[in-house]
């Protein structure tokens, strides 16, 4: 291996120690900015957040989509969030295909299935899905797609896009689910869309439009309602969790609104991962 190899693949934890071991948790920060969420880190408002980031924030990352269906189709077939810097980067997990570039000894490789949901079923891991916006609904055979590779699916009304407490109610959910007697001795691979931050967000900031003040105090919201999550989660025992955004939003920049474009501020988010220790052990 070159040491340009190397040095990419000891950005990863071997994931071989990980799947089996650990709960596995994929939190995506619907339409989450990256300029939006590091400014907040490095104003000190995401404390729970930030006890989990290293001390630099962030990583700056590139979406594979501009909106979430596309990037959620990426991210199970092992296609995360790419590093903003020249690769190649070594993936967490893939699916087994000829001519990978991005696979190393430290990917976790599933040889037999087309998504890590299934590969992650097939470790002996108990898959859940708390949906957040319209793509997760079950309303629809679209709204289906993606909640359908998972055991369970769950999505209300109060876990929407709409909904002022979407991520307050779908944490309560999360850790309910968690708790369940028939769970405590499986290891849960637990998929959460978190919905708040997507427009509408101008409530968060109690103004008549959505903007990037808006956007920024539904991360606030956000950091807040996680907090019991993670407390969870080290009740368990230890996981990993992988938190990012699927694309950004553009609030009028160069002329650009919403997403499913290719404004920087679409394609770069906001990328973590870390592990969670159980309990009064140390990580």
């Amino acid at each position: 291996m070159s040491a340009e190899r190397q040095h990419v693949a000891s950005r990863n934890p071997d994931m071989h120690r990980i799947v089996g071991t650990h709960d596995i948790v994929m939190i995506t920060l619907d339409t989450l900015r990256y300029d939006v969420a590091q400014e907040q880190f490095h104003a000190g408002r995401l404390p729970h957040l930030a006890a989990h980031l290293p001390h630099s924030g962030w990583e700056l990352r590139h979406t594979p989509g501009t909106f979430t269906y596309a990037a959620h189709c990426a991210f199970f077939a092992g296609f995360l969030p790419t590093p903003a810097s020249p690769g190649p980067h070594s993936r967490l997990f893939a699916l087994r295909f000829d001519g990978s570039e991005t696979t190393d000894e430290h990917t976790f490789v599933f040889d037999t299935t087309d998504n890590i949901v299934a590969g992650l079923a097939q470790q002996g891991y108990h898959t859940i899905c708390i949906g957040g916006v319209g793509f997760f609904n079950m309303r629809n055979p679209l709204g289906l797609a993606l909640p359908q590779l998972f055991s369970e699916r769950w999505w209300r009304p109060e876990f929407s896009v709409t909904a002022a407490e979407s991520t307050r109610r779908q944490v309560e959910f999360a850790c309910e689910r968690l708790a369940d007697a028939d769970l405590m001795s499986q290891r849960v691979f637990l998929f959460i869309n978190i919905s708040a931050i997507h427009q509408p967000n101008r409530h968060y900031a109690n103004l008549p439009e959505d903007c990037l003040e808006s956007h920024a105090a539904a991360l606030r919201y956000v950091d807040a309602a996680l907090a019991p999550l993670w407390r969870t989660l080290a009740a368990r025992g230890p996981s990993f969790a992988i938190v990012c955004s699927d694309h950004g939003t553009a609030y009028g920049e160069d002329g650009y609104r919403g997403h499913r474009h290719g404004h920087p501020v679409v394609l770069n988010v906001p990328y973590a991962h870390f592990e969670i220790a159980a309990a009064g052990k140390d990580p």
